[in-house]
């Protein structure tokens, strides 16, 4: 293991030094200190759980739990992350250990760990402008932080967008939770937000009109893209263990400056564009995004966008790619994409065994973007066009910034549990 701040040679590969310097120092002075919540377990405000009685609706879907559903044998915990939190019996008792146990660009986040549990009890969305206490919507829209966390098994059908105020958890774990066949999450100008263990799947369009965002605001919103969640302008964000796909537009998109996210052990299926991280090229501000992506499956029927990339810098390591019909990783308007640690098992159509796809550029453009490869695993003649210079300068790290990546030849265990799990209380998750 190497000490806090040592040099992480394989994966200081930004395009120049002052580029990365100037992204902390502008990164650390926009997020008040305030936000950064305490990450120690015996100074959390309250755990007391915020229940509205008698509005629990039988109104439930089952459906299959993940690509893992039919493992029956002891709880394994197989990544760094899940090791944090996972197959320790009193797991309910303690939801708010998983604040401790993010990596990556995201790490800071602790959603609602200062803050009290809130069960949500109703699985309908039928008012908007004034949520119904019980409701998702009505949690989500609180201006205190909350822990979030479900009676039963729902399959909730948003009638809008999905607004999440600043230092949320939204904890699917010990329920079957399902966002699903509505409108998708949005996180707008917000900061501290952990999405654990859901279901979202088939999001269409949403219709736009008069939305609530928090307690003493609402707004007009324009028609929204049909993405599965819509990250907009926000910081501090983990997305982790959620199964995701068809949606109408992508399962996942990060826009507008947003930075410190990490995506972890989720499971994509089932779709065209999977994840963009970054929606412009002419939106310069994207240059401080960093986006850690770790220990995912990208699984049958997906097309492109694993993700697909502008400006910013991306950590794309220990991730089983084992299905795409054009690419897996593209970008465009000089991204530095460092990729560690990957399976990538190319589909049989010798047209799209490269696993890289560069966008709006010429080769004597592209050749000096920091495209990376290392340590990586080629099946089925998958190959990565790297770029860039070869001695790249060398930055220093937080080494919980960068996650050092496993070997290549690990990654079908360490993503074996992707995707939502099947946890239930008293029993090992």
């Amino acid at each position: 293991m190497r000490a806090k701040g040592s040099k992480l040679n394989s994966l200081n590969h930004l395009h120049d030094p002052k580029f990365f310097l100037t992204f902390m120092l502008k990164w650390t002075l926009s997020i008040p200190s305030w936000t950064i919540c305490c990450r120690a377990l015996n100074k959390r405000s309250s755990n007391k759980i915020i229940e509205f009685k008698g509005v629990i609706t039988n109104d439930t879907i089952r459906y299959l739990r993940g690509k893992h559903k039919k493992y029956t044998g002891p709880c394994m915990a197989t990544n760094p992350i899940d090791r944090c939190w996972r197959c320790k019996e009193n797991w309910a008792e303690n939801r708010k250990r998983l604040a401790l146990c993010g990596l990556g660009f995201g790490r800071k986040a602790t959603g609602g760990d200062e803050g009290d549990y809130y069960l949500v009890t109703d699985n309908s969305d039928d008012d908007v402008l004034e949520p119904k206490p019980g409701t998702l919507r009505h949690a989500v829209i609180q201006n205190k932080p909350l822990w979030i966390i479900f009676a039963k098994d729902m399959h909730i059908k948003l009638s809008k967008e999905l607004l999440v105020q600043s230092n949320k958890t939204i904890d699917g774990r010990g329920a079957n939770v399902h966002i699903a066949h509505g409108c998708g999450i949005t996180l707008q100008f917000v900061h501290n937000v952990i999405i654990h263990n859901i279901h979202i799947h088939h999001i269409i369009e949403s219709q736009g009109g008069l939305i609530r965002d928090s307690e003493d605001h609402y707004g007009y919103r324009t028609v929204g893209d049909g993405d599965g969640i819509s990250i907009f302008g926000s910081s501090n964000i983990w997305l982790d263990h959620i199964s995701m796909s068809e949606c109408q537009d992508g399962l996942i998109d990060v826009i507008q400056g947003s930075t410190a996210l990490t995506i972890s052990n989720c499971h994509f299926t089932h779709h065209d564009h999977v994840i963009l991280l970054g929606a412009s090229d002419t939106y310069s501000n994207d240059q401080y995004m960093q986006v850690t992506i770790a220990f995912n499956h990208f699984g049958k029927e997906l097309i492109q966008r694993m993700p697909r990339c502008r400006w910013g810098f991306f950590h794309v390591v220990n991730n089983d790619y084992t299905h795409w019909k054009m690419y897996a990783i593209g970008g465009s308007t000089h991204p530095t994409i460092i990729s560690e640690g990957n399976r990538y098992i190319a589909p049989d159509d010798p047209n799209t065994k490269e696993i890289t796809n560069r966008n709006y550029a010429p080769e004597s453009e592209w050749k000096n973007w920091v495209w990376k490869s290392e340590g990586d695993l080629y099946m089925n003649g998958a190959f990565f066009r790297t770029s860039g210079p070869p001695s790249p300068p060398n930055l220093d790290f937080n080494e919980k910034d960068v996650i050092k990546a496993k070997p290549a030849t690990f990654v079908r265990r360490l993503t074996r549990f992707a995707g939502a799990l099947d946890c239930k209380e008293n029993v090992k998750c």
